[in-house]
This record gives structure tokens, C-alpha cells and sequence, in this order.
């Protein structure tokens, strides 16, 4: 009678009868708070600030190129010194060709000085003005003096340049008024026809003895005016003084000249540097914008047929990127293969016991006999423990992903580590169980003997007190289990061995798995859920380490126990 009930009970047809619960149905999720798909442009802003940060550098570069200070001040010393030069050479020659004696006094003579200061000036293209000792000018280079009166003489332009010349003197000058990077000269005043040494405060200052020179600014014609006054004497007597004057366009065509080569330069480096700049930020924000599109058809899409970029290639940081995102992507299918295996696994481990329940508790309901009923809820306490020991498990198990991420990893010390499970089960060991045998290379207390990792100790914990307990469980009565513990190169290694009967042949990695259970002849069925290695090794594998299983043999190659294996990277 009692293998009619087990029948029964194990019958998993029993279980069709039941209709199928329905699945709650599922809300569709709201993409209010989804980030928005990235929008295609033709200049990324990536390309625009690379843009902005080498066209800034080279602008300012260029500038400071543009300024030329310092030259344009070299020049006007240069011009200033050969005005003086000439002045100097026009006083000494009118100091002697153009001079008169009478009554123990010498003054200039007006028309031969004049006639000598136009033909001396002829050559140069400077202004001259001469004045007498008393401060009246007597003849300037710039106006003829005839029958009908004063005439002014007026430089002519130069020929007009073309359309783009124009156009480029244009930008050119308009450019140079926006920065005001000329030194700031005193305006130029054209004087009267009729001037005299006081409108010139350099003219002045020849007559007292000295040289002196100006510098001034044609605001209408945005020049210089470059003048030099030197005195005019014979035997150290001023008899009047010499003025040379001349314009700034030797100077400024000079700059311009300059700056306009510079300009070239600067265009050509420009363009190379927006050339190399469009390739930089095509090489950075293309292959980033292709990883960005890739990740976001990972989260829309569903299935695997997206696939990460393969960047790896470039030996770059969007290489690594490249790297990083396709080992994230193939680590997060892992984990949802993972979920699917876990839940399906789940779902067939709960509906064993709930089968056998249902079915206890269906025949309880047309039995009569009490002690077939007493029988049969004994089975029903069984699988509700049985239920309870797989939840609990289980919860154990979904909870540990998230709190090996969670726990930031600090120093553990196995050797004490060790002892106290081995004090533990040395408390409460029974006469005839198996005696737990620790070996450590030193006291725990000492560096030797501490064994150190880096890890969560409550975890590793668990580890060892599974492999421990495994390892009682599958050895005889009388029998021992050693634990070894022991440091090996850059790593900490854990032994257990048993005196069990080893581990069935092609089961090695199989007893890692989930549900997988392979327990001792005679053991109570039920009493174990199947998850005690594959958390262990879960939780190994999160340290960076490695848990393997082998079995034992001796010299005729007999089984002589199962040993497990744990490898961790030595801490600090």
C-alpha cells in the first residue's frame, strides 16, 4: 500500500489535471522618461569644438604674426635715421653754397638757397622747408612760387589696381582699423602756405641748435608723417634750419607687404588645420556615434542581431570603448541567458515538490484510514520543508549577483578564517563523524598564516562551509576531511578533500550547475537543493578566482576521495 501512495505521489501526471495558471498581464511601460534617439548631424558638436579649440590656437598665432609692433617701429627708427642723414648733408651744403657776408654777419641767400634745396631734394622723395634765423620760411619743395603766385605741388596717386587688388586693400585696411595695434602719434595739421618756424615745434628747436625729429598721424590717410628739423650753420652760427618730411608709405607697404605673406601662411595652415581637424573628429566622433547607435539598437531592438562595432584595431581609447561595450553587451545576454536558465530551472525544481503535494493531498481527501492519512501528511510536511529549504535557496541565489557588485572588496584573512569553521564543527561533531583536519603554513595569527585575499568575508565564508560540509556529508563514518591552506605564487590555494567515493566520472563541471545533485547512498532525498556549488563557484568567480573539483586515487588507481580546489589572488 505504502508504494501504491509513493506512486502516486511521484506520478507527475497528476499534475496535468490542474489547469495552467495565467500569467498577470504585463503593463505596457511608458517611454516618457527614455532618452531620446540620437540625432543625425551633419557637424557633430564633437567636430565643432575640435573646429574651435585648433582654429582658436592658430587664429591667435597668426595674430600676434599680424601685429608686427616691433617692426613697423624698426622701420620708422631706420627712416627717421636716414632723414637725419640727409638734413644734415642739405644744412652743411647750405651752410656753405647759399651764404652771404656783410658787415661781420652771414645770413642765407634766398634764391640760391632755394635753387640748391630743390636740386638736393630732386633725387629723394622727401618734402624739404627752410627757414631763416628768424623763423621765416624761405622755401619749401612743395610749392613753386611764380609770376601768377604760390603754387602747391601735389603728389599723384598710383595707378589704379585692379578689381580683387582694391577689394583685398579694402579688407586690409578695414581689418587694421578694427585693431588697434599702431601706436598712438600726435595728428598731422597741414600748416598755412605761409607758415613759420612756430607752427613747427622741431623747426624750433633746429634753430636753437639741436636736431630734432617728429612722428605724426594723417588720420585721412591713415599714414605717418615722418619729419626732421636739423640747423643750418657756418662756423657754428645758426643761420636758419633745414626741415625733411616724408610720408609713410615705403613704411607701410613694407608691414603690408609682410602681413600679407604672413596671411598666406596663416590661409594655408588654416585650411590644413580644418582639413586635419574634420579627419581628427571624423576619426573620434564617427566611430562614436556608430558605438552610440549600436548601443541604443541593443536597448530598442529585440533579439541578438545587433552587433557591437569591432574597434579594437585601433589600439585607441574608442578602441577600448569598442572593447568595453561589445564584452558589456555579450555579458548581459550572458546574464539574461542566465535568468532564462535560472527561472526555468526554478520553475522545474518548484513543480516537483508541488506535484507531490498536490497529489498527498488529493488522496488524503479520499482515504479513511487514519494512519494512511498520518503517512501521507507526513509527506506533505516533507515537501513543504523541501519547499522551503529551494526558496530559501533560491532567494539566496538571486540576491547574490547584486550584493558581490554592491560590497566593495577588503581585506580577508583565511587563515583565522579556516579556524573558525573548523572550531565550529569540532564543537558539534558527533564520535562517529569524520574529523576535520586543518593544515595552514604557519599560526593563523602570523602573516604566514593569515592567507590574505581580497574579498567579502561572509561569502567566502559560505564557500568553505559548503565544501566542508559537502566533504563531511560524502565521507564514512570514522573518516577524515583535511582542508590545506597554503600560499602559491600570486595566489591563495584552498584544499577539502574527503575520504568519500569520489565524484562520478564526466561530472566534474556538472556538479558546478544549478539543481545538480549526486548525494551519498542512503541520504534522505529532498534534503538538498542542488545549489550549494554552483553559488560557491559564483561567488569564486566573482573574486577573480577559480574553483576546481578532481578526484582522488592511490597507487592502483581506486577512488579515494573528491577534492575541491579554490583559487583566489593573494591580498595585500
Amino acid at each position: 500500500m505504502a508504494l501504491d501512495i509513493v506512486t502516486a505521489i511521484t506520478d507527475p501526471a497528476a499534475a496535468a489535471a490542474a489547469p495552467p495558471r495565467a500569467a498577470p498581464e504585463s503593463k505596457p511601460q511608458s517611454n516618457a522618461t527614455a532618452p531620446p534617439h540620437p540625432v543625425h548631424r551633419r557637424l557633430s558638436p564633437l567636430t565643432r569644438r575640435i573646429l574651435f579649440v585648433n582654429v582658436l590656437a592658430l587664429g591667435l598665432l597668426g595674430f600676434g604674426f599680424l601685429y608686427l609692433g616691433e617692426y613697423q617701429d624698426s622701420l620708422i627708427a631706420a627712416n627717421l635715421d636716414s632723414l637725419r642723414t640727409q638734413a644734415r648733408i642739405f644744412a652743411a651744403a647750405l651752410g656753405e653754397g647759399a651764404v652771404v657776408q656783410h658787415d661781420r654777419n652771414e645770413d642765407l641767400v634766398p634764391q640760391s638757397a632755394r635753387d640748391m634745396m630743390r636740386r638736393l631734394v630732386e633725387p629723394t622723395e622727401t618734402r624739404a622747408r627752410l627757414f631763416d634765423n628768424q623763423g621765416n620760411l624761405l622755401g619749401d619743395t612743395a610749392v613753386l612760387s611764380g609770376p601768377g603766385g604760390a603754387v602747391e605741388v601735389a603728389e599723384l596717386p598710383p595707378p589704379g589696381n585692379g578689381f580683387f587688388e582694391r577689394l583685398a586693400d579694402r579688407l586690409y585696411d578695414g581689418a587694421m582699423a578694427l585693431f588697434p595695434w599702431q601706436k598712438s602719434y600726435p595728428s598731422y595739421r597741414e600748416p598755412p602756405v605761409n607758415a613759420t618756424a612756430a607752427d613747427f615745434p622741431e623747426v624750433q628747436r633746429a634753430l636753437s641748435g639741436d636736431l630734432a625729429s617728429q612722428v605724426q598721424s594723417d588720420r585721412p590717410s591713415r599714414s605717418l608723417i615722418l619729419t626732421v628739423a636739423v640747423p643750418v650753420q657756418h662756423y657754428r652760427q645758426v643761420l636758419g634750419a633745414v626741415q625733411l618730411s616724408i610720408g609713410s608709405s615705403e613704411i607701410d607697404k613694407a608691414v603690408r607687404s609682410v602681413r600679407f605673406a604672413v596671411l598666406k601662411v596663416f590661409a594655408f595652415a588654416l585650411g590644413v588645420t580644418v582639413l586635419l581637424s574634420i579627419y581628427l573628429a571624423g576619426t573620434i566622433a564617427r566611430p562614436i556615434r556608430r558605438l552610440a547607435e549600436a548601443a541604443e539598437n541593443v536597448r530598442h531592438r529585440q533579439g541578438r542581431e545587433v552587433v557591437i562595432p569591432d574597434l579594437t584595431r585601433r589600439g585607441d581609447e574608442i578602441g577600448d570603448l569598442s572593447g568595453a561595450l561589445r564584452h558589456m553587451t555579450s555579458a548581459l545576454w550572458q546574464r539574461v541567458d542566465a535568468i532564462e536558465r535560472f527561472a526555468a530551472d526554478v520553475a522545474h525544481e518548484i513543480k516537483n515538490p508541488l506535484t507531490s503535494l498536490r497529489s498527498a493531498i488529493e488522496t488524503v481527501t479520499r482515504l479513511d484510514d487514519p494512519a494512511k492519512q498520518r503517512r501521507l501528511l507526513g509527506v506533505v510536511i516533507e515537501d513543504v520543508d523541501r519547499l522551503n529549504r529551494l526558496i530559501t535557496d533560491i532567494s539566496d541565489a538571486s540576491r547574490l549577483d547584486a550584493e558581490l557588485a554592491r560590497i566593495e572588496p577588503m581585506p580577508v584573512a583565511l587563515g583565522p578564517l579556516l579556524s573558525a569553521l573548523a572550531a565550529v564543527h569540532e564543537a558539534g561533531v558527533a564520535t562517529d563523524s569524520p574529523q576535520l583536519k586543518l593544515m595552514l603554513p604557519g599560526d593563523p595569527g602570523t602573516p604566514e598564516g593569515a592567507l590574505m585575499v581580497a574579498g567579502i568575508e561572509d561569502r567566502l565564508m559560505q564557500v568553505f562551509r559548503n565544501l566542508i560540509v559537502n566533504a563531511v556529508s560524502f565521507s564514512p563514518p570514522g573518516g577524515s576531511v583535511r582542508v590545506d591552506g597554503r600560499r602559491d605564487g600570486a595566489f591563495v590555494v584552498v584544499t577539502v578533500d574527503d575520504d568519500g567515493p569520489g565524484i562520478p566520472e564526466g561530472k566534474l563541471q556538472a556538479i558546478f550547475e544549478r539543481f545538480y545533485t549526486e548525494r551519498p547512498a542512503g541520504e534522505k532525498f529532498g534534503t538538498h537543493s542542488g545549489l550549494g556549488l554552483a553559488i560557491s563557484k559564483q561567488i569564486v568567480d566573482s573574486h577573480r578566482g577559480r574553483i576546481v573539483a578532481e578526484n582522488r586515487r592511490d597507487a592502483a588507481g581506486h577512488y579515494t576521495g573528491a577534492r575541491f580546489s579554490v583559487w583566489l589572488p593573494a591580498g595585500p
